[in-house]
């Protein structure tokens, strides 16, 4: 018999590589699958607008959607270009973000090195985006503007257009959503509400003016936008505006909202198609959802800078070549409760920046987009109210760059650009310059910060 020293290194040397397996094995994270990790990623914060009809140019809902498109979507998970939330997460926080975690993102890089496992896919289950381009559901009517036809000539394009109704009833509505029929060039839209007499004819006049044209002044009156007999209607202002990217927003029930009479209309007062190369016809809706009850809390619009009630310091024109920062204050004389916010530039544009300061001398941090982003532009609503307390000063800042190193610049060279004043109320094209904060809020009463403005 061989002496026993020999053999027990040699053991002693399996059993240690049979721990080293057993040990690392377990340490290892498992490998995600499609089913189970990766789809419900997709699901959320990626389908919403990628999927059949949706805004974006292809879908993500299936395995073989996502797959084949996995080194891309590994790639703009991975630097936050996808899904897009300009806002900054970390200065303050909004309904519905679609922002990644740390987690989520490696996930996907794990799903993606690891060749794509797919997982049990019988078990999985697709979110129905019935209605596909509306981010409030399935509307209770819907109304369509007259088809516009947009030209192959590269120039912006402004419209007045108005949409008559009739119904067999007055309705309280809760919430609007304009749905754009070219979202690629629709850039902007903001639209009133007409509450029109019994006696009156809403489908009477003109439904299309060009604001550009030598004729508006004269078309606008054809439009026929007062009552029967010749009197002011009831009106709305900015009852639904739409800009990029924007989701619509329903506030809780008894949260805003307005009667809607049995005749009326509404009018999109600057409705702006950006510049195209194609020769196109848009259809826009607007999608209305009804309430059973009367509007408890009605809110009200604050616009802050260009066309709005804040002065901008210095005067928004940018030199050619530079890059210049604006401010813009508004003195607050009532406390007030905000819901969204929305601010809004244009091309060269480079961040923006909110906060109110208390009387008390604190910060409300209300908004910040540290990388601007033309295409998309969100109405950014509060999880709760926040309320700013009377005394307080809105601070709106914003940097533009107008220089070559500005990939969205649209002159080469670069040129002056700055708001468009040549005529009264002219509309912005898209490569004029505009610095906006629009805040919805309602006034204060007591508890509001409770509100959770999710629950419908």
């Amino acid at each position: 018999m061989k002496p026993l020293k020999y053999h027990i290194p040699k053991l002693l040397v399996v059993l240690l590589s049979l721990i080293s397996i057993v040990w690392n094995a377990c340490s290892l994270k498992p490998v995600p699958n499609f089913a189970k990790d990766i789809a419900p990623i997709i699901h959320s914060k990626c389908s919403p607008c990628h999927h059949k009809n949706g805004t974006a140019p292809f879908s993500l809902m299936t395995y073989n959607d996502v797959s084949k498109r996995a080194k891309m979507v590994a790639f703009v998970t991975a630097k936050a270009y996808m899904p897009p939330w300009p806002a900054d997460h970390n200065y303050s926080h909004f309904l519905n973000e679609r922002v990644l975690s740390d987690f989520e993102k490696e996930q996907i890089q794990n799903w993606f090195k690891n060749k794509c496992p797919k997982g049990d896919l019988s078990a999985l289950k697709y979110p129905n985006f019935e209605n596909n381009l509306s981010s409030l559901g399935k509307p209770d009517l819907i109304l369509s503007f007259q088809d516009i036809e947009i030209f192959n000539d590269n120039k912006d394009r402004f419209y007045v257009l108005k949409l008559p109704y009739q119904m067999n009833q007055e309705r309280y509505v809760r919430a609007l959503e304009f749905i754009p029929g070219q979202y690629q060039y629709a850039h902007h839209v903001n639209g009133h509400y007409l509450r029109f007499s019994d006696e009156s004819n809403p489908f009477s006049g003109l439904m299309k003016t060009d604001i550009e044209s030598a004729n508006y002044s004269k078309e606008f009156m054809e439009m026929n936008l007062v009552n029967a007999d010749g009197s002011i209607p009831f009106r709305v202002h900015s009852a639904v505006n739409y800009l990029p990217g924007a989701y619509g927003v329903k506030y809780p029930k008894g949260i805003g909202g307005f009667l809607m009479g049995k005749k009326g209309a509404f009018v999109a007062n600057d409705f702006h198609f950006g510049p195209s190369r194609k020769h196109l016809i848009d259809s826009s809706k607007i999608y209305v959802y009804f309430s059973d009850q009367a509007p408890q809390r009605a809110t009200y619009e604050l616009m802050m800078g260009t066309n709005g009630v804040s002065e901008i310091t210095p005067a928004l024109i940018v030199q050619a070549n530079t890059i210049s920062k604006h401010v813009s204050k508004l003195t607050i004389y009532n406390d007030i409760s905000i819901l969204t916010v929305n601010p809004h530039m244009h091309l060269i544009g480079k961040s923006v920046k909110a906060y109110a300061l208390k009387p008390n001398g604190d910060t409300l941090k209300l908004i910040s987009i540290p990388k601007w982003q033309f295409r998309w532009q969100y109405f950014y609503t509060y999880q709760s109210p926040q309320k700013v307390p009377k005394g307080s000063t809105i601070v709106l800042e914003a940097i533009f760059d107008n220089t070559l190193k500005n990939p969205n610049n649209p002159n080469n060279p670069p040129k002056t650009i700055s708001e468009r004043f040549e005529n009264a109320g002219a509309s912005m094209r898209t490569t004029d310059e505009m610095l906006q904060f629009i805040i919805t809020y309602m006034p204060y009463q007591k508890g509001d910060e409770l509100i959770d403005l999710s629950k419908p």
